[in-house]
C-alpha cells in the first residue's frame, strides 16, 4: 500500500469528476473504498501521468505512433498502384473514343450528335469497320475477346416502338408503346459495309429509340512490371449508344466502358526482381500482426474500464445507496479506443484484401481503397487524442465536445434549408441546363 498511498498524495488534488460527484460513502469499509478512489484516478490518468506514478512504460502509445508510420507509408504506396489502375482506365477510354468515334475530338462528348438518317448509317458503318481493323489501327496491346477458338462477335441491336404511325402535319398519331429488340452479330474477320447489312436490319428511325453497339477488348496494363506489381489483365465492355428517345431530330451518340479486371491465367515475368514483391507482402504482414496487437491492447482496456465501472457503481450502491447515472458510467468507456479498435478491423482487412491484389488472388481495388483510406483516418483522427495531453489543445477538445450537439443541430437545420433550395433549383432552372436535367424515370425505377 506504500505506492499507492504515494499515488494518491501526488495526484490528490487531481481527482477525477465521475467519481467526485459520488463522495457520500460510508467509513464501514475505509480501506476498500480508498482503494477503488486510488484505482479510478489511476485508470484516468495519461500515458505519462502513469509513468512519472509507478514507472509504467507507454506501450500503447508506442505502438499507435509506429503504427501512424506503418500504415500511412502502406496507404501511399497502395495508392500509387491504384492511381495507375485508375489511370489505365480513363486513357483506354479515351483511346476507345479516338479509335471507334469517327471525328471525335477530346472534350466533344456532350455534344457529339449527328441529325441526318445518311450520318447514322455512316457512323455505324465506321464503328463496325474500325472493330474489324483493330489490329492495324490500335497502338496498344488490345485484342478480341475469344469464345473458345472463335472471336466474341460485335452487337448492334436497335430498339424501337413495336408499331407506330406518326403525322406530324396533321397533329395525329397511332403508337404501340411495347418496346422490340433487333440485333444482329458482326465477327471481326468477317468485316463487310453496314449498308450490305443493313438490308436485312433497318433502321426505323420514326420508331427508334435507341441503336446499341457492344463489343468486348482485353488488354494487359504492363506498367506495373516496374512497381514491383503483377500486371492485371483487363476486359473492356465498349458500349456505343445512338440515343433517339427524344426524337427531335438530333440523335445524341455516347460511348461507356465497363472494366472488369480478372487474374492473368498464365504469366511469367523475367528481369524483374520477385524479392520486391516478396518484401511488399511481408511489410503487409507486419503492419496486420501491429494492428492485431493494437486491437488486443486497447480490448483489454475497454474491459479493465467495463469491470471498474461494475467495481464503481456496486460501490455507491452498496456504500451510498445511490445509482449512477449513464452519462458517468460511460466516462470509464474510452471512446478513443473503441476507435482505434474500428480503425485496426479496417486496417487488417484492407491489408488482407491488398496482400490478395498484390499474389493476384483478387482483383478488388475499389474495396481495398475503401477499408485501407478508412481506416488511416481513423488512425490519424487519433491522434487528436494525444493532443489533448497539452493544455491549451485540451481546453480545445473540451470546447468543441461541449459544442458538438449544438452544432449537429445546426447542421440539421441547414442541411434541410439546402435541400429545399436543391429542389426549387432543381425542378425550376434545372430543366434548362443539360446537365441537371431530370432524368428518365423509367430507367431510374
Amino acid at each position: 500500500m506504500e505506492e499507492t498511498s504515494d499515488l494518491y498524495d501526488v495526484y490528490e488534488t487531481d481527482i477525477h469528476p465521475v467519481w467526485t460527484d459520488h463522495q457520500h460513502q460510508s467509513l464501514e469499509d475505509p480501506e476498500s473504498v480508498e482503494c477503488l478512489r486510488r484505482k479510478i484516478k489511476y485508470y484516468f490518468m495519461n500515458p505519462c501521468e502513469k509513468y512519472h506514478a509507478r514507472g509504467r512504460k507507454p506501450w500503447k502509445l508506442i505502438l499507435q505512433i509506429i503504427k501512424i508510420a506503418i500504415i500511412t507509408i502502406q496507404l501511399v504506396s497502395f495508392g500509387l498502384s491504384n492511381q495507375m489502375v485508375v489511370t489505365f482506365r480513363e486513357e483506354n477510354l479515351m483511346t476507345f473514343k479516338h479509335l471507334f468515334l469517327k471525328d471525335y475530338v477530346d472534350g466533344s462528348m456532350d455534344t457529339y450528335a449527328v441529325y441526318r438518317q445518311a450520318d447514322v448509317y455512316d457512323r455505324i458503318d465506321y464503328v463496325i469497320k474500325q472493330f474489324g481493323l483493330l489490329h492495324n489501327n490500335t497502338v496498344g496491346n488490345h485484342e478480341y475477346e475469344k469464345n473458345g477458338t472463335n472471336f466474341t462477335p460485335l452487337s448492334m441491336c436497335q430498339d424501337f416502338y413495336r408499331n407506330g404511325t406518326l403525322y406530324p402535319g396533321n397533329e395525329t398519331f397511332e403508337i404501340d408503346a411495347h418496346v422490340d429488340t433487333e440485333c444482329i452479330k458482326v465477327y471481326p474477320m468477317r468485316w463487310q459495309a453496314s449498308r450490305e447489312k443493313l438490308p436485312h436490319f433497318e433502321l426505323y428511325f420514326r420508331r427508334m429509340l435507341s441503336v446499341r453497339i457492344e463489343f468486348v477488348l482485353k488488354a494487359i496494363n504492363l506498367q506495373t512490371v516496374r512497381h514491383r506489381e503483377l500486371p492485371d489483365c483487363y476486359d473492356f465492355k465498349v458500349i456505343i449508344t445512338f440515343d433517339n428517345q427524344a426524337h427531335s431530330g438530333r440523335i445524341k451518340i455516347d460511348l461507356e466502358n465497363d472494366v472488369e479486371i480478372n487474374e492473368c491465367v498464365e504469366w511469367k515475368v523475367t528481369g524483374a526482381s520477385a524479392r520486391n514483391i516478396f518484401l511488399t507482402v511481408l511489410f503487409d504482414c507486419l503492419i496486420i500482426v501491429t494492428c492485431i496487437t493494437s486491437f488486443c491492447l486497447c480490448t483489454r482496456s475497454i474491459l479493465n474500464g467495463i469491470q471498474l465501472q461494475f467495481e464503481y457503481t456496486l460501490s455507491c450502491r452498496t456504500h451510498s445507496d445511490k445509482e449512477v447515472p449513464w452519462s458517468d458510467r460511460l466516462e470509464f468507456v474510452n471512446g478513443w479506443y473503441i476507435l482505434i479498435i474500428v480503425s485496426d478491423t479496417l486496417t487488417i482487412i484492407g491489408s488482407i484484401l491488398k496482400i490478395e491484389i498484390q499474389t493476384k488472388a483478387l482483383t478488388s481495388y475499389d474495396v481495398c481503397s475503401i477499408f485501407l483510406g478508412t481506416g488511416t483516418m481513423f488512425v490519424w483522427i487519433g491522434v487528436i487524442r494525444y493532443m489533448g495531453y497539452f493544455r491549451k489543445y485540451n481546453t480545445l477538445i473540451l470546447t468543441l465536445r461541449a459544442a458538438f450537439p449544438n452544432v449537429i443541430r445546426f447542421i440539421c437545420c441547414a442541411g434541410i434549408i439546402y435541400l429545399s433550395y436543391c429542389l426549387c433549383g432543381w425542378i425550376v432552372l434545372g430543366p434548362y441546363h443539360e446537365k441537371a436535367s431530370i432524368p428518365d424515370l423509367e430507367h431510374s425505377v
